[in-house]
Order: structure tokens, then C-alpha cells, then sequence
């Protein structure tokens, strides 16, 4: 029987080339855009879960209101690890890491430089909590020693080659000396501690000794054994909060936690599993950029929506075919065959049909795959040697064809005999509601991805084009400047006198989002936890603000004509605005460190600058200061319009003169600020594509049903033009039904894609408001690409001859 099946499925395939094709097509662009969108979802579920026990791993979040800032930082302070690992037994091991940045590292006896973008210190105990196996050294001293340090396997090939790299020494920055004690593992790259080939020892960094319950600098990450459930452990926070910080707040603040909670401050920790990490964290602090499963999401919703129009393109081609077959369904039913065989053969033509899309789906995805990588700046592999990838997608081949032939064939195989064989079949009835349904279904798709694209796209230009504050164009920024050591100043002023060089200057800190922490500072006399501020304190030179063309509201910018500006300092509005001075010109504050090791700082402020954004468009501006203190990490160079290559390669020949075997490294603003927005980029791109996709799918289901309307109503069109009907008439008869269920398709689908993009937008603190001319332009579209596809059939019919379609009556 089965055989019988396969053979009568496969003739009336190669029998309907034109529908087949279109099923074919239609349905393998949908599983393979399903495909690579299952592809990149499972890559971004993935991460962090090939540690042993990554179930059991947490990191701590640290949530504080205090000085007018809410902070959510993903690092705590620094004895919050081993203390709750000595007080509380559920703790089976603990570690942190405290990031270094980047650093120049050169081996011993070598002059040249190479650049690594992240070091970080960490604890000894940290390979106790993730298992990274070590290839060289013992795990369990090789971070214990002072000035000691792990590298990945990448790093030893990369600075030592085929040498074993044990016992050996890099320089770090041309003054830190570290021995190489052991050599681990590459960190897989699903991890969101990819980056990290190098780790020095945490007993190095002397922030780690300072029991400071104030400073949270460090990630801190715990091992709990089994059978601890999360939300029971983390109620003990609240008694280490107010066993440990609470005598800190009282020590340094001079009040309880109970009077910092009245005035509204406070702090909270919590933690938040090791898998959950990547997608579904996006702290300050963060050690590396995360996913966003908010994208996870609305991919998964395109992926099944992509699927679902190819499946929808079968159920309208098939039943828009049932007249011709109705009288194949009459004589067979005539002959004896019961409706369960019909049922039976139909399905086989649907699920041969869906396995014949899912080979060719398959190849058309490997082959996109790459381009696919590129677009959503991925390495994903094609799993062709996973068997649950095969009994997954022979399912798929399977629940396709099932789900695609079900209506069809249980249609066909509901017509009479009697009424087929006479001719008298309904064209109109549930089978037409169905066809309509299903076309409304596909543009519905089309249009909420087109205002979806609509809406990113206008977003990122609002991004692109809004006025930030600061200078960000034809700006050259130098990295690594600390490289020229006591030269630096130089460098930069001799910058500053080159052609095509309006201004330079020298900071370690640029108006584009990086890590970075705040200060506490409190009014002059007013030593309160309730009237402290957190700020941003950056290090500037004096002609940093006229580089970046910062604005002054009020008061003045440094100048050397005042030897006193040393202990000036000039806040941003935000800033001035929760002081809560009228005027802050000549006030005093005080830049408080919770470090009692270290001395307290009082500032005068010298001048109000206009608020800028330092920081993703997706938070608020917040309190910033600067301050006339050295600062060598970059060389920041306005650039006059012209030759940008010949200014680059003058700066580079006076660094190479300045700073012999130092690597020259360099960017300009508006790329570091394009970079912090490059997930939204690709989000947007990723959209156009598939919304490309789903319109070209649903496109080929309107061309094969105009194709086939037109085939139905070949003689009342003969009537129509014989009685005079223009071929303007013509067309515009045929396409008046489909044009109705693309209006239907407009209406239903712009409220969802309002509300679902208006969601997103919330993530931004700036952002567009969506308008209506947005879903009108949507709309239009969809109008003209469905009129587009309807008229080719509809004039085809309207030019035929109507001695043809008349002749046989």
C-alpha cells in the first residue's frame, strides 16, 4: 500500500511542476530560515553550560540606591565571597575576579609589545568553582603566590611558540613582572569568560586585601552543593548585610542601616546562575557583552511565524487545486476506496513534498550558513554529525508534511461522489474562507516584520544622528598611551602642532561607553549617608573639554593660568541638579573613599558643563565630574576634514620614534559609539533579511493562487471581454479579493507590531516615538508587492484570447 502511495505522490508532483515547484520552494525557505534561526538560538541558549556543575555556579548582583544613583553592578565587594563561604556550609567554593583591563605584555628579553584586551586577577579557588583543566601546573597553587599568573594555550603559543611556557616571565604595561605557573585550557568559547587568557594572582592586588564592604570591584561567583535551592540561600544577604555591612556604614557613615533605608539608600545582593549570564544580564561591570534574550525571543516567534507561512503557501496551493482532483476523489471513492486510503494518499504527497523542501532546505541553509555567521557576527557549525540533528529534522520532515496535508486531505477526501462526477463542486465554501484565512495569516507576518525592520532602522538613525553632547566625528583616539611612559605629554602636544590637527589631549577617559565606577562625594560639612552623590570622576588635562567641544553652562574650564585648578573640579548638570546648590560655583565637596587607607580629596567646583552622553542612549545621563589630573590611557585628536591616512601615518611615525616597539593602536570615536549599538545593527539586518523572506514566501502563494483564480475564471473573463470588459477591468476584478485580504492583513498585524516594538524600544532611556506614517509606508508596501504579484496573472488572463477559453462551450 505504502509503496502505492509513494508511487501516485510522485506522479502527481512531476504532473503539477508549476504548484510543486512553488510548494517546494516556498516550503524550503521556510525550513531553512527556520533552520538558521534555530541554529543561532541554540548557540546563544548554550552558553556557560560546559562547565561541570554549571547549575550550581551563581555569580552575585549587587543592587544600590545611594547619592542619587541606582547601580546594578554585576561585581560585590571584596570579603563578601569567603565570608559567606566560612558562615554558611551550603557554599562548596567561592572565587572572584577582579578585571585589569587590557595590558601591553612582552616576554623577558623581548622589545616588542603585543596587546591583550582583557587580564584580569583571580582567586586560586577559581578553577575549584569552573573546570578548566590545566595542561601545565597544579590547580591548586597555581594563583596562590604573589606575581604569579595563568595563561590559556592560545597565549602560550602566541608568546612562547613550541617553548614550554612554565616558570618563564611576562612584563606587563613595561613595569609588572609575572611568572608563568600553569597553562589552562582555552575558556570554550560559549562562555561569557571567552575572553579571559590571562589571569593573574589575586593576592597581587591589593584592593583584595582591604575588607572593604563598601567597594564593589570584584566578580564574585559560588559553588553551592547539591540540593541548595537558590532563592532559600539568598535570604542570607540580608544577614551578612547587616552582620558586616552595617558596621561598615557605622564606622564610616556615621548611621544605621535602618536611617540609610529611610532616606531612601540601600543595598541588595542577589545571585543569578551561571546559564543565565549571557542572555539574561546587562550590569555595569559586566566582564564581557552579553546576549539579550529578548532577541532569543522575537527570532524564535520569527522562526515558527517564517515555518508557519511556508506550511500556510501548501494548505492554500492544495486546496485550491481540490476542483482538479475532485474527480479523481469521485472515481476512486466510485470504485470502492475508502475515505481513509484517500486520507492516507494525500498525506504521503504531503509528507513527500515536505521531505523533498527539507533536503533542499538543508543544503540552501548550509550553503547561506556563512553569510548567515557573518551577518550575526557568529561560528556556527553545522551540526551534520549530530544524530539528535537528523531525528530532529526527519521529525520536523515528518510534523511538516502532517501539519502542512492535514486540512487538505482531510478536505479532499470529504467530496462526494455523486456531486464531483456531475461537475457541481463549491468553490466558495469553507474551502474559500480557509484560502482567505491563510493569505490574511501570511501578510499579517509580512507586515509586522516590515514595521518591525521600519522601526530598528529608524531607531539606529536616531541614534546615529542625535546630538550627544560632544565631538564624536573626525576624532583619532590613540590607544594605549601609558606605552610612552614620561613621554606621553609630549606626544601629544607635538600631535597637536601637526597639520590637519585642530587640538589633542590625554585622558584615560572617553565619552563612549566602558567600564567604569563611581566615586562618593558629599557636600562641604555635610559628612551624611543621606546628602552623599555618586559620581563618575574622570582625569582630564586642560585641553580636554575644547577637544571634544564640550559645552560650559556655567563657571569656567580649567586654564593654566590657575595653579589652584589642581584641586578644582567641574560637574556635569545631572550633578549639579541633585547637589541641590542654586549655584555651585565656589562650593566645596568632598570625594569620600570608603577606603580609609586612602585620604580624602576636597574639590572646588569651578564650572557646570552641559550635559553629555557618556553612556548608552539606553540610560539616563547621570552625575559625571572632571578633574586637572594626570592621565595616560589615550590621546584623543580632533581632526580638521582631508587626508585622514596621511595624519594617521605622521602620528604614527612620532609614536615609533617616541615609543619603540610598542605596538600603535588606534580608532576614531565614532566607531568605539557605533560598536556599543552593533547587536542592534545586526538585529536590524537580520530583520530585513528574513522580513525579505516571509514577503518573497508569501508572494509565491499569491502567485500560484491568482495563477490558479485566473485558470478557474478563464470563461467568465472570455464572457466579460467578448460584452466589451477592458483589460483594466479585467485585472482589477481579480485583484479586488486579494487586495481586501491584504488590507484585513494591515489591520490586524500594525497593533501587534506597535506593541511589540514598542516594548523594545523601552530599553532605551532616548528613543524615537513610532509613527503612524510608519505603518502607513508598511501597509503601501505590502499593497503594492501583493498588486505586483496578482497582476502578472491577472493580466496574462485579461490579454487571452476569448476565442480560446470560449471555444469548447
Amino acid at each position: 500500500m505504502l509503496k502505492n502511495y509513494l508511487k501516485i505522490a510522485w506522479r502527481n508532483i512531476r504532473k503539477q511542476k508549476f504548484y510543486s515547484f512553488l510548494n517546494i520552494f516556498g516550503l524550503s525557505l521556510g525550513l531553512a530560515s527556520c533552520l538558521l534561526i534555530t541554529l543561532y538560538v541554540v548557540d546563544e541558549l548554550s552558553f556557560d553550560r560546559s562547565f561541570d556543575h554549571a547549575d550550581r555556579i551563581y555569580r552575585v548582583n549587587s543592587d544600590i540606591r545611594f547619592g542619587g544613583a541606582d547601580m546594578k553592578l554585576a561585581v560585590a565587594p571584596d570579603p563578601l565571597a569567603f565570608t559567606m563561604m566560612k558562615d554558611y556550609p551550603q557554599v562548596e567554593a567561592a572565587t572572584r575576579l577582579r578585571e585589569d583591563g587590557s595590558a601591553l605584555v612582552r616576554r623577558n628579553g623581548s622589545t616588542e609589545n603585543l596587546k591583550e584586551e582583557l587580564v584580569a586577577y583571580a582567586d586560586s579557588t577559581f578553577f575549584k568553582v569552573f573546570s578548566v583543566p590545566l595542561v601545565s601546573g597544579d590547580a591548586r597553587t597555581a594563583l596562590t603566590n604573589p606575581n604569579t599568573m595563568v595563561i590559556s594555550e592560545r597565549d602560550a603559543k602566541k608568546y612562547f611558540g613550541s617553548e614550554n611556557p612554565m616558570g618563564k616571565t611576562l612584563l606587563l604595561d613595561n613595569e609588572r613582572t609575572f611568572t608563568i605557573t600553569g597553562v589552562m585550557k582555552n575558556i570554550p568559547d560559549h562562555s561569557h569568560l571567552s575572553d579571559l587568557h590571562m589571569m593573574l594572582s589575586m593576592s597581587t592586588n591589593p584592593d583584595s586585601r582591604d575588607n572593604n564592604w563598601g567597594s564593589h570591584n570584584f566578580l564574585t561567583y559560588f559553588l553551592l552543593k547539591e540540593g541548595v535551592d537558590q532563592a532559600s540561600f539568598e535570604k542570607h544577604f540580608d544577614t551578612v548585610i547587616e552582620k558586616y555591612t552595617s558596621l561598615w556604614v557605622r564606622q564610616i557613615m556615621n548611621a544605621t542601616m535602618a536611617e540609610m533605608r529611610k532616606s531612601g539608600s540601600y543595598i541588595k545582593y542577589s545571585l543569578i546562575p551561571l546559564t543565565d549570564i549571557h542572555l539574561h544580564s546587562d550590569r555595569s561591570a559586566e566582564i564581557s557583552t552579553n546576549g539579550n534574550v529578548q532577541y532569543v525571543y522575537i527570532f524564535g516567534v520569527v522562526a515558527i511565524f517564517l515555518l508557519g507561512i511556508a506550511c500556510v503557501n501548501f494548505m492554500n496551493l492544495a486546496t485550491a487545486r481540490s476542483a482538479n482532483r475532485a474527480k479523481e476523489v469521485g472515481v476512486r471513492k466510485a470504485l470502492g476506496s475508502k475515505r481513509s486510503y484517500l486520507v492516507g494518499q494525500f498525506l504521503t504527497e504531503a509528507v513527500m513534498l515536505s521531505f523533498l523542501s527539507l533536503i533542499f532546505g538543508i543544503i540552501l541553509a548550509y550553503a547561506t550558513l556563512p553569510l548567515f555567521n557573518n551577518l550575526a557576527s557568529k561560528q556556527i557549525i553545522f551540526p551534520f554529525g549530530s544524530g539528535i540533528f537528523w531525528a530532529i529534522a526527519v521529525l520536523t520532515g515528518i510534523c511538516v508534511g502532517l501539519l502542512a496535508g492535514s486540512y487538505p486531505a482531510f478536505f479532499l477526501s470529504a467530496f462526494k461522489p455523486l456531486t464531483v462526477l456531475r461537475g457541481a463542486i463549491e468553490h466558495n465554501g469553507k474551502g474559500g474562507y480557509l484560502r482567505n484565512s491563510l493569505v490574511v495569516f501570511q501578510f499579517m507576518v509580512s507586515v509586522m516584520l516590515i514595521i518591525g525592520t521600519g522601526v530598528i532602522y529608524n531607531q539606529l538613525n536616531y541614534i546615529q544622528t542625535k546630538k550627544l553632547g560632544f565631538e564624536k566625528d573626525q576624532v583619532l583616539i590613540v590607544k594605549n598611551a601609558y606605552a610612552l611612559d614620561t613621554k606621553a605629554r609630549a606626544f601629544k602636544d607635538e600631535v597637536a602642532q601637526m597639520p590637519n590637527v585642530k587640538r589633542s589631549t590625554l585622558s584615560s577617559f572617553l565619552p563612549t561607553p566602558s567600564s567604569r565606577t563611581d566615586n562618593t562625594f558629599f557636600p562641604q560639612g555635610q559628612l551624611q549617608q543621606d546628602k552623599g552623590i555618586n559620581m563618575q570622576k574622570w582625569a582630564v588635562d586642560y585641553d580636554y573639554i575644547k577637544t571634544l567641544n564640550l559645552k560650559m553652562k556655567l563657571g569656567r574650564a580649567f586654564q593654566k593660568d590657575f595653579p589652584s585648578d589642581s584641586s578644582g573640579i567641574i560637574i556635569n548638570e545631572t550633578a549639579a541638579k541633585i547637589l541641590g546648590y542654586a549655584n555651585p560655583i565656589g562650593k566645596q565637596i568632598y570625594d569620600f573613599e570608603f577606603n580609609s587607607n586612602k585620604k580624602d580629596k576636597t574639590y572646588t567646583i569651578l564650572g557646570v558643563v552641559s550635559n553629555f552622553h557618556f553612556e548608552s542612549l539606553r540610560k539616563n545621563i547621570g552625575a559625571l565630574s572632571l578633574t586637572l589630573q594626570p592621565s595616560y590611557g589615550l590621546v584623543a585628536i580632533s581632526l580638521e576634514g582631508g587626508n585622514y591616512i596621511n595624519t594617521i601615518n605622521q602620528v604614527q611615525a612620532l609614536w615609533k620614534q617616541m615609543a619603540p616597539g610598542q605596538p600603535f593602536n588606534y580608532r576614531f570615536m565614532d566607531e568605539d559609539f557605533d560598536n556599543v549599538y552593533r547587536s542592534e545593527q545586526r538585529i536590524g539586518q537580520i530583520f530585513i533579511t528574513f522580513a525579505v523572506i516571509s514577503i518573497l514566501i508569501g508572494c509565491l502563494g499569491l502567485f500560484g493562487l491568482s495563477a490558479y483564480t485566473a485558470e478557474r475564471r478563464t470563461k467568465e473573463i472570455g464572457v466579460r471581454k467578448v460584452l466589451g470588459a477592458s483589460v483594466s477591468n479585467i485585472v482589477a476584478l481579480l485583484s479586488k479579493d486579494f487586495l481586501k485580504l491584504v488590507l484585513l492583513s494591515i489591520v490586524i498585524g500594525s497593533p501587534i507590531a506597535w506593541y511589540g516594538m514598542n516594548t523594545w524600544l523601552k530599553e532605551f532611556a532616548y528613543h524615537i516615538d513610532i509613527a503612524w506614517w510608519m505603518f502607513a509606508l508598511a501597509g503601501l508596501l505590502a499593497i503594492v508587492i501583493a498588486l505586483l504579484t496578482v497582476s502578472f496573472q491577472s493580466i496574462k488572463a485579461a490579454l487571452m484570447n476569448p476565442v480560446k477559453s470560449l471555444k469548447s462551450e
